[in-house]
């Protein structure tokens, strides 16, 4: 099955691929790694006046099929590795 993808298929993984993407890119000081995008910033990255929660829901999606992670903090975003996460200690049943 063949999936044709639409105009909003194609703005929200284009705005993922370049949220993935600045990973990668020095800026703020550092060679790549985590890095927070101000709400206005991503809004005119996607070439949108407004982005709501589906919209976000919809980038955030796309960017885990790419192994990275779109945190909503309201006012800013940040983008992680997923991979950050592996080491993570875990919580089980016993602590609770």
């Amino acid at each position: 099955m063949v999936r044709i993808m639409t105009y909003e298929d194609e703005w929200i993984s284009k705005t993922a691929d370049r949220l993935c993407a600045l990973y990668d890119e020095a800026f703020g000081g550092k060679l790549s790694g985590r890095y927070r995008i101000p709400a206005k910033l991503l809004r005119e990255l996607a070439g949108k006046r407004r982005l709501y929660e589906d919209d976000i829901l919809k980038i955030s999606r796309a960017m885990v099929e790419r192994s990275f992670i779109l945190i909503d903090m309201d006012s800013f975003y940040v983008v992680m590795s997923a991979n950050t996460f592996v080491n993570y200690r875990r919580a089980n049943e016993d602590l609770l």
